[in-house]
C-alpha cells in the first residue's frame, strides 16, 4: 500500500512540473528582442558615371616654318577649358582601373606670328577629346589615379600672312596622345569630385593657299588642369 501511495505521489509530482513547463512555453518572453542590424552599404567605385568640367589650359609648344625674309616662331597662349566625361570604372580590393572619354572646348591655340613689324593674331577657340585608360588606387572615398591615352583635336593654330603664298593657316583635325593623373573623392554614393591635370600631344602640319613652304617645325602641345564633377549611375 505504501509503495502504491509513492508510485501515486511521483506520478503527480511528473504531471505538475510538465504541465507547468507547458504553460510556461506559452507565456511572452521577459527578454527584449535582438536589435535589428542594418549594415551601411560599402562604397565601390565600380560602375558607369557621367560629368562636367572646368579648368585652365597653356600652350606648351612653339610653331616654326621658313620664310625667305621673316619666318619667326610663334608663341601659345593659355586660356579657358571646358567640357563633359563619362566613363566606367571597376574596383577589385583597393585598384581601381577603367576606360574615360571627353570632349572639351578650349582657348589654348592663338599662335600668332610676325612678319617684320605686323604681328598677324592666331586663332584662339578650338576642341580636343581624350579616349584614355585609368588606374588606380581607393582608399575608401578617396581615389588616386594615372591616366593615359590618345587625343584628338583642332586647337587654334598660326596665321599670318605672306604677300606672295596668301594666308597660312594650321587648323585640322589632328591625332595624338596624352597622359596626366589627379585625385577624386566620393562625397556620396552617386555624386563625386576629381581634380586633374593632363598633358596632350597632338600632331599638326601647316599649309599654305598658294604654292608649299619648308616646314621646319609645328608643335600643338599644352597641358590642362581642371577640376569636375560626376554622377555614378550604380
Amino acid at each position: 500500500m505504501r509503495n502504491s501511495s509513492l508510485a501515486l505521489l511521483a506520478a503527480s509530482a511528473a504531471l505538475a512540473i510538465a504541465a507547468s513547463t507547458a504553460q510556461a512555453a506559452d507565456l511572452p518572453s521577459r527578454y527584449a528582442p535582438a536589435p535589428a542590424y542594418n549594415a551601411m552599404p560599402v562604397f565601390t567605385w565600380s560602375g558607369f558615371y557621367a560629368g562636367v568640367n572646368a579648368g585652365y589650359g597653356w600652350s606648351t609648344g612653339t610653331s616654326r616654318y621658313y620664310d625667305p625674309a621673316f619666318g619667326v616662331p610663334g608663341r601659345g597662349k593659355g586660356g579657358f577649358v571646358g567640357g563633359a566625361q563619362a566613363g566606367y570604372n571597376y574596383q577589385f580590393g583597393m585598384f581601381v582601373i577603367g576606360a574615360e572619354t571627353d570632349l572639351q572646348y578650349a582657348a589654348v591655340g592663338n599662335k600668332g606670328s610676325s612678319y617684320g613689324s605686323t604681328y598677324y593674331a592666331g586663332d584662339s577657340d578650338g576642341y580636343f577629346g581624350t579616349i584614355r585608360g585609368r588606374a588606380g588606387v581607393a582608399f575608401d572615398r578617396a581615389l588616386v589615379f594615372g591616366t593615359a591615352g590618345f587625343a584628338y583635336g583642332d586647337i587654334g593654330g598660326n596665321k599670318a600672312l605672306d604677300t606672295e603664298l596668301g594666308f597660312h593657316r594650321g587648323n585640322s583635325n589632328n591625332w595624338g596622345w596624352t597622359v596626366g593623373g589627379g585625385v577624386e573623392y566620393a562625397l556620396t554614393n552617386q555624386f563625386t569630385a576629381k581634380v586633374e591635370g593632363l598633358y596632350v600631344n597632338l600632331d599638326t602640319s601647316d599649309n599654305y593657299t598658294q604654292a608649299d613652304r619648308v616646314n621646319i617645325r609645328r608643335d600643338t602641345e599644352f597641358g590642362v588642369v581642371r577640376a569636375g564633377l560626376n554622377y555614378k549611375f550604380n
